[in-house]
């Protein structure tokens, strides 16, 4: 796949995931789309403003050259159309097209939570940043937050601490470390994670990015936990992008007369899950079973009925019964390998008798 045009379309400010697959709708290719006349892209939906955005910018970038840059500096491009893109993420509204990535993202990272919160921590929210992050990674969960200063940076360090694997969503290019204080803590991350973000490589940290950027943070994780959070925090922002796109939200409750304690309380009290232990967030994921899914990935054999699942299950969700008139098996069947399946980490309920494929590219199945 030629990711040139990806990246190019990337570089247009105004071009989201909601006009790029407008265009690959109407043109077919991105290819043709990026070589458009302006009055063919605004046939296509976009604005002559942003059809002659798109023109400055193909006039003004070599796109072979930009992209060696950015293979010259270890950055790895992701589009939707890769296999190692984050299914996770990949189930959102609006998914970002593009992911700039420097370090590496893994099948293990399907099992991630985030934890954010304030930049003013206190010690009370720095001591459950600590344990929470420590539990987490010690427990085969990636830990997921955004590199900023106070839980961010908490988070990252006590994940990498303990030996797990953690993952930072940038506000800015992901070869612009931000703060820049956090250089050492990026390199560390990069050999047992990822600094990831869908801004190109050479955007500053615009305070414009940062609150978009969140929902990147709660996308690739199975819950958000916010750890304290102020009145106008954008962890709250964070937490709110998680509830949009149907994922659990933790709160820790705290003093009530404290201000780092206003927007995790105000959170319990609309409905977040209060986290009194690290162990309630273990709980209500069911993330127990994390060991045993991948030791059971690992010895278990693949079937020619599991390959048969495999072959209509996408990241759209699908119910059993229209799982079971695709594949002509009996429901029996179905019903007993999708359990094993769900076990192994090849699919996830998502309520309802509905499942999602979440591990293709580890078995090798493209649906």
């Amino acid at each position: 796949m030629d990711k040139r045009y990806w990246v190019g379309f990337n570089l247009v400010k105004g071009i989201g995931a909601v006009r790029l697959q407008a265009l690959c709708n109407h043109f077919g290719d991105l290819a043709l789309a990026w070589h458009a006349p302006t009055d063919a892209l605004q046939a296509a939906g976009l604005s002559p403003k942003l059809a002659e955005r798109v023109a400055q910018v193909r006039a003004g970038v070599d796109l072979d050259n930009y992209l060696k840059k950015v293979m010259a500096q270890g950055i790895e491009i992701l589009t939707w159309d890769d296999e190692l893109y984050p299914p996770r993420l990949k189930e959102i509204d609006q998914p970002p097209p593009v992911l700039y990535v420097r370090g590496a993202l893994t099948t293990e990272d399907s099992w991630a939570v985030a934890v954010v919160g304030t930049r003013r921590v206190s010690a009370y929210g720095r001591q459950v940043a600590e344990e929470l992050a420590s539990f987490l990674a010690s427990n085969g969960v990636t830990v997921v937050s955004g590199l900023a200063r106070g839980v961010d940076a908490i988070a990252h360090q006590s994940a990498l601490k303990a030996g797990g694997r953690t993952i930072a969503v940038l506000g800015c290019g992901v070869d612009r470390i931000y703060p820049p204080e956090h250089a050492q803590l990026a390199e560390k991350m990069m050999a047992s994670g990822a600094l990831i973000s869908d801004y190109a490589p050479g955007t500053p940290p615009d305070a414009s990015n940062f609150p978009p950027r969140n929902r990147i943070i709660s996308g690739l994780s199975m819950a958000t936990v916010v750890v304290e959070a102020g009145e106008t925090s954008g962890a709250l922002i964070t937490a709110q992008f998680a509830i949009d796109q149907g994922r659990e939200v933790f709160a820790v409750p705290g003093n009530i007369l404290a201000p780092q304690s206003k927007g995790t309380n105000r959170l319990i009290a609309q409905g977040a899950h209060p986290m009194l232990s690290v162990r309630d967030l273990l709980d209500v994921l069911n993330l127990t079973r994390v060991t045993e899914q991948r030791l059971v990935r690992k010895v278990l054999p693949t079937d020619e009925t599991e390959s048969k699942l495999m072959s209509v299950l996408t990241h759209e969700p699908l119910h059993m019964d229209e799982i079971r008139n695709q594949t002509g098996l009996p429901i029996e069947r179905v019903s007993a390998t999708l359990v094993m399946m769900e076990l192994k980490g090849l699919v996830r309920q998502v309520g309802g008798l509905n499942y999602v494929a979440v591990r293709e590219e580890q078995a090798g199945y493209k649906a």
